[in-house]
């Protein structure tokens, strides 16, 4: 007998070791993410996922915007922009760096085209004066003389024009103004393509992350980096200020609020939580019997979900201070329930308790362990943590008040607490189950908004800036920016070609749209061009007499025709996935976000002014680049598959009360917890308050916490004695503790906090005024 209290000290200090060895040895930083994607399964098949996990992981995400000012905040010179970009390209945490102003990534990208255009521009010239002769209705025939003089006039026509001033040195190698002609069909565009683009201030930088934004390489170097060089540059520019925007801030300030809230909410709701239980207990001071079994709850599943999982959402650990009001159920049903008799052992009493405590926490478990099943990693994760420390607070619980001297907690008496009469309690019974009846019809008023931006930690300050910031880049809000995508180059493209038919069609001919696209030749307009230099080997040589005729010295078009002879012997598609990729390789700045060649997608950017307001046909594969509506279906069908998951684990806890006590005491035990539920929803559902998978959640674990309470008010019910203090109190302090998440600045925790706290409430309610005492005496 006197060993018992050593062996168990011995146990749960074993315990605790472990878990703190285990916690101690992990690498936070790659344990635990912070990123919203990794809310989703990686291998999620819907391509607008996909699209978004490669821009995260690429150039849209890495990218950071510097403006520069100088002390009057005026913008800075354009020396300064070019230092600071200097200094930024040198330093690791950068890998690309450049001022807007700098034309060499602007000179860098327009002779990649040239030297591609006969790859890449040719054939969609080509089809385009294919359509032009088509018009005339003169023969198949004639089209190559045609051709070789609409060549010369239209070369004629272009250098009397002051334009051709500025190619007047390509020329000889471009006759066939390939290059002025898409530099027209790019015009507006130039802002996205050019980034030395004279509208823009001179004290602007544009510089890409080495590494990712989501991860803390991607934040803490970056700006010490920022830092650093501002002070250089600053050196020469007195008075120099640097503002700047980018993901990696606001994951950095997300981190942070996170971090922030998981210490406060875990704090608070322990506080909170025992404040509580200090109301109605006599003696203070044992009440803090109750913390260590808490304390092992937590540490149990913290250890778990780390090991289960390679990485773990930041969000379970918020959301696991929950905790706090679950785990202690288990010590205040143990703790407060008096002895028999005097001389009754505690293992006695946990026999004597077993039923209960086993039939309330094995059932919650399975409910939690069917989460597993779930498609969200963060579900998942979530499902683990709550179902081993409800199996850690319970085993906690039993072996800590073994050691115990006297395992017996007495409550406060309160003056007038059971004076209530029958009457005033059929009346408040009779009210409880009139304003169930009127919150059902609530239920078909409910409102589903599933937004993945409640995901995100709001940041105006952050959000004001860096709209402010894109504002000075040429990112306004009359403009829309389309991704459209492909499993490969030529399949991104042929999407695009159905996209800009719908845009044109849809915008009514208003719309004004740009897009790399115009670089890259569809299928048919390759093939067209193949045919072409197949079927006609003579076009060279009409086209140099006819050019000789309108009195051009020809052997200056030689770099044309030697070039032109080169490309007649090996065009085809391999030939325009190496020109994509080289072009690809030679984007740098804004114009590296334009378009990508690679796996798993390919895509390319559209920029449109005077867009439509319907979103583009699923057939296109084109979408917005927020995502926020593609992103917000796929966030729809996993609260629906969480729908579905909450609703067997519900049947699961009720199939383990109906085999427990029956159908008839099992119905009455369970309605407390479905009540609750359908009540609390039907609230909502007259608030008009909009629900989302977080409310589905938090209505699971109020159920689950009502069961408890069901089963333990049950077992007082069979020997005819009023619902314990103990449930009272687990509802209350569950109640403190959700309450606490309710208080949260995000907005999932949010909604979690202020359902399960609802739901406890409601079912307390319905506990306190005798809903199980006609129970009969247990067989």
């Amino acid at each position: 007998m006197h060993r018992r209290p050593w062996i168990g000290w011995g146990a749960l200090a074993a315990a605790a070791l472990l878990g703190a060895a285990w916690l101690s040895r992990l690498d936070y930083a790659r344990k635990i993410s912070t990123d919203v994607l990794d809310l989703i399964p990686a291998d999620e098949a819907a391509p607008e996922l996909t699209l978004v996990r490669q821009l995260a992981s690429q150039a849209e995400a890495r990218t950071m915007l510097l403006e520069l000012t100088g002390p009057d905040g005026r913008p800075a010179p354009a020396a300064a922009a070019t230092r600071l970009a200097a200094e930024l390209a040198r330093d690791p945490a950068f890998d690309q760096a450049l001022a807007i102003a700098d034309p060499a990534a602007r000179d860098a990208l327009g002779r990649e085209i040239y030297l591609q255009r006969l790859t890449l521009l040719f054939p969609r010239w080509l089809r385009e004066r294919q359509v032009a002769y088509a018009a005339t209705g003169r023969s198949p025939d004639g089209f190559v003389d045609w051709l070789a003089e609409d060549v010369t006039g239209a070369l004629g026509r272009f250098l009397a024009t002051p334009e051709a001033l500025a190619f007047q040195e390509i020329v000889p190698a471009d006759p066939l103004l390939l290059l002025p002609g898409v530099v027209g069909r790019l015009k507006g565009g130039l802002g996205l393509l050019a980034p030395g683009a004279s509208s823009l201030s001179p004290a602007l930088v544009w510089a890409r992350l080495a590494a990712s934004p989501l991860s803390e390489a991607g934040q803490a170097p970056a700006f010490t980096a920022i830092d650093r060089a501002a002070a250089a540059v600053g050196r020469d520019f007195p008075g120099l200020r640097v503002a700047s925007t980018g993901v990696n801030k606001f994951a950095a300030a997300s981190r942070a609020r996170i971090e922030r809230e998981l210490r406060w909410l875990n704090t608070l709701s322990i506080v909170a939580v025992l404040a509580v239980a200090l109301v109605f207990i006599r003696r203070v001071h044992r009440s803090l019997h109750l913390v260590p079994v808490v304390l092992l709850a937590v540490l149990g599943a913290w250890v778990c979900v780390t090991l289960v999982f390679d990485r773990v959402h930041i969000l379970v650990f918020v959301l696991g201070s929950l905790l706090a009001g679950v785990a202690v159920d288990y010590g205040f049903y143990l703790f407060m329930q008096p002895p028999l008799r005097p001389d009754e052992d505690y293992w006695a009493k946990v026999r004597r308790l077993a039923k209960p405590l086993l039939a309330s926490c094995l059932t919650t478990v399975a409910g939690f362990a069917l989460l597993v099943g779930s498609e969200l990693p963060f579900i998942r994760q979530l499902g683990v943590f709550v179902g081993a420390g409800l199996i850690g607070a319970l085993g906690a619980a039993v072996i800590y008040f073994s050691t115990v001297s006297d395992p017996y907690l007495e409550a406060r008496e309160f003056r007038g607490a059971r004076r209530r009469s029958d009457g005033s309690r059929r009346t408040t019974r009779r009210l409880l189950v009139a304003a169930g009846l009127l919150a059902l019809p609530g239920l078909a008023l409910l409102q589903w908004r599933d937004d993945i931006r409640d995901l995100e930690i709001p940041s105006e300050g952050l959000q004001a800036e860096a709209a402010r910031i894109h504002a000075l880049f040429g990112d306004t809000s009359d403009r829309t920016v389309y991704l459209t995508f492909g499993r490969s180059v030529a399949e991104a493209r042929e999407s695009l070609q159905l996209f800009e038919s719908w845009l044109q069609a849809a915008g009514g001919g208003r719309t004004v749209a740009v897009s790399p696209g115009a670089l890259v030749p569809t299928a048919a307009e390759l093939a067209s061009a193949a045919d072409f230099f197949r079927q006609h080997p003579e076009f060279p040589d009409r086209l140099r007499a006819r050019l000789a005729a309108g009195g051009y010295e020809t052997d200056g078009f030689a770099p044309f025709f030697e070039e032109y002879a080169r490309q007649t012997t090996s065009p085809g598609p391999t030939d325009l996935a190496a020109a994509v990729e080289s072009l690809q390789a030679r984007l740098r700045g804004p114009a590296s976000l334009v378009l990508h060649a690679g796996r798993p997608l390919s895509w390319f950017v559209t920029l449109a002014t005077a867009a439509p307001a319907a979103a583009p046909p699923a057939g296109t594969h084109t979408v917005t680049a927020s995502q926020l509506q593609s992103l917000n279906r796929i966030f729809s069908r996993y609260r629906q598959s969480a729908l579905a998951l909450s609703l067997t684990g519900l049947t699961i806890v009720g199939a383990g009360v109906f085999l427990a006590y029956g159908w008839r005491d099992g119905l009455r035990i369970f309605a407390i917890p479905c009540g609750a539920g359908l009540g609390v929803f039907g609230l909502f559902g007259w608030l008009g308050q909009p629900l989302n998978m977080f409310h589905l959640l938090g209505a699971f674990l109020g159920i689950c916490l009502a069961h408890n309470y069901s089963i333990f008010t049950a077992t007082s019910a069979y020997r005819g004695e009023p619902p314990p203090v103990s449930v009272r109190l687990s509802a209350l302090t569950a109640a403190a503790s959700f309450g606490v998440l309710a208080l949260s600045g995000i907005p999932v925790v949010r909604a979690l906090g202020l359902t399960v706290g609802l739901m406890v409430v409601t079912a307390l309610l319905m506990i306190e005024f005798e809903h199980l005492a006609g129970l009969g005496k247990k067989p």
